[in-house]
């Protein structure tokens, strides 16, 4: 099979922009139509990201993936639409609230697993609050916060949806059970300074100095063997793969059921 190039899939996304230099991929999530403006969370942002993450895995040029987000924040929004309470409350046919959420929880099994399966190292220079899949920054090697950074699980159980699809892995793992479901549980907001206290980020700077930082590391880490790179990133995400694989699927089908019970009790209201 010809192997995939870089021309081939850095331009087909319409929220992702991709640059590579020697090397290095810079992946930044932003707004359609804008690169420089901050990303709303979407469900088209979400598919496109669990197709992204698939490209570069399948791409041996890349020698380690700087991800970070466009404008002011990371991934502070999210697009009302993606309110899956909201719209099917309004009499839409139960087939098509079942077909949007099988595609839902398709995409949020690719989502994080072909995150996890590239296999280089990843470096998250996380620009401002982080408050939608915070845990897409977290699940890389080296985490870089602005002072401007923020951590939160919003739209999960804070707007009333079970905290599965990933978050309920991510963050008991990195916080620790107690400290991680108090997190999810009370939404809890932890600053940039915070998060460095507490081993969610392991360094914090301005804004300025944040992505020649991540450049920085990254170029520091081409300099080893590329054999050295690729099993590093492999070793180090077998524990996190083995996580995911036990808890995400069920994490998924707990927030589907209980989203479905959420609109039951709505209509039983009407």
């Amino acid at each position: 099979m010809k192997p995939i190039t870089f021309a081939e899939y850095s331009k087909k996304y319409d929220y992702i922009s991709m640059e590579r230099r020697d090397g290095i991929l810079l992946l930044s999530i932003h707004s359609k139509g804008s690169i420089d403006a901050p990303c709303v969370w979407s469900a088209k942002l979400h598919e496109e990201l669990s197709y992204a993450f698939y490209d570069i895995a399948r791409d041996r040029e890349n020698q380690c993936v700087i991800l970070t987000g466009a404008g002011d924040a990371f991934c502070a929004e999210m697009h009302p639409s993606i309110n899956g309470l909201a719209r099917y409350s309004e009499g839409r046919l139960p087939n098509e609230m079942f077909e949007k959420m099988d595609q839902a929880g398709h995409d949020g099994r690719n989502l994080l697993f072909n995150h996890l399966n590239i296999e280089v190292p990843m470096i998250a220079a996380v620009n401002g609050p982080a408050f939608i899949h915070a845990e897409l920054a977290l699940l890389c090697d080296i985490v870089l916060a602005a002072e401007n950074a923020e951590f939160q699980d919003a739209p999960h159980f804070p707007s009333g949806l079970v905290p599965g699809d990933g978050v309920h892995v991510v963050w008991p793992l990195i916080l620790g059970p107690n400290r991680g479901r108090y997190f999810l549980l009370t939404g809890q907001k932890l600053s940039a300074r915070e998060a460095l206290k507490l081993g969610v980020v392991n360094e914090v700077m301005s804004r300025e100095t944040l992505l020649p930082r991540a450049s920085e590391l990254a170029r520091e880490i081409c300099k080893r063997p590329p054999l050295a790179r690729r099993y590093a990133r492999v070793a180090m995400t077998q524990t996190l793969k083995k996580a995911m694989l036990e808890g995400l699927g069920y994490g998924i089908a707990l927030e589907s059921l209980g989203m479905m019970a959420g609109v039951g009790l709505r209509k039983d209201r009407q």
